[in-house]
C-alpha cells in the first residue's frame, strides 16, 4: 500500500475539518432545537396549569351561583305559597264581607220603612193608653177606616227619620261601614 499524497492527506484533512464543523452546527442545532422543545413543553405545563385553575375557578363560581340560585328559588317558592295563602285568606274575606255589604243593602233598602214603622209607634205612644175601651176615639189616623201598615201611608214618611243625627246619616250615605270579624 502506498502512502497517500499530500493533495490527499490535505484533501482529507479538509473534508474531516468541514465534517467537524457540521457536526458542531448539528449539534448547536441539536440544543437549540432541544431548547426550544423545553421551552415550549415548559409553556404547555404553565398553560396547562392556568387552564386547570380557570376551569376550577369558574367551576366553583358555578357551583357557588347554582346555591344562590338555588335558595333563591327556594325563597321564592316559599314567598308564592305564604302569598297565595294570603290570597286565600282574603277571598275569604272578601266573601265574608260581600254578605255583610248585601246585609247592609238590604237593611238600607228597609231603613225608610222601618223609619215610617218607629213613627208611627211614636205617635201611637203619644196618644197614650185608651180611657174607654167602648167610646170611640177622636183620631183621625185611627177613624179613618186606614190601615196604618198600608204601603200608601208608609210611602208618606220615607224621609222621615227618628234619630237625632239624621243630618250625620245624610253625610255617612257615601261610607262604608265596616264591622269586625
Amino acid at each position: 500500500m502506498s502512502s497517500p499524497s499530500p493533495v490527499q492527506i490535505r484533501e482529507a484533512n479538509a473534508h474531516l475539518a468541514a465534517l467537524h464543523r457540521r457536526v458542531t452546527d448539528l449539534e448547536h442545532r441539536l440544543q437549540d432545537a432541544e431548547k426550544t422543545v423545553r421551552e415550549q413543553a415548559e409553556s404547555l405545563i404553565r398553560k396547562d396549569e392556568q387552564l386547570r385553575a380557570t376551569t376550577q375557578d369558574i367551576t366553583e363560581a358555578k357551583d357557588k351561583e347554582i346555591f344562590f340560585l338555588h335558595e333563591k328559588l327556594c325563597q321564592s317558592e316559599e314567598s308564592i305559597h305564604k302569598l297565595n295563602q294570603t290570597i286565600k285568606e282574603k277571598d275569604s274575606l272578601i266573601g265574608q264581607l260581600q254578605h255583610r255589604c248585601q246585609l247592609l243593602d238590604s237593611i238600607c233598602k228597609s231603613r225608610p220603612l222601618l223609619d215610617s214603622m218607629l213613627a208611627q209607634m211614636a205617635e201611637a205612644e203619644r196618644m197614650g193608653p185608651v180611657s174607654d175601651l167602648g167610646k170611640p176615639t177622636t183620631n183621625s189616623s185611627l177613624t179613618d177606616g186606614e190601615s196604618t201598615c198600608s204601603p200608601s201611608r208608609l210611602s208618606n214618611h220615607k224621609d222621615f227619620s227618628l234619630s237625632e243625627d239624621d243630618s250625620d246619616d245624610q253625610e255617612l250615605d257615601g261610607v262604608v261601614f265596616g264591622t269586625t270579624v
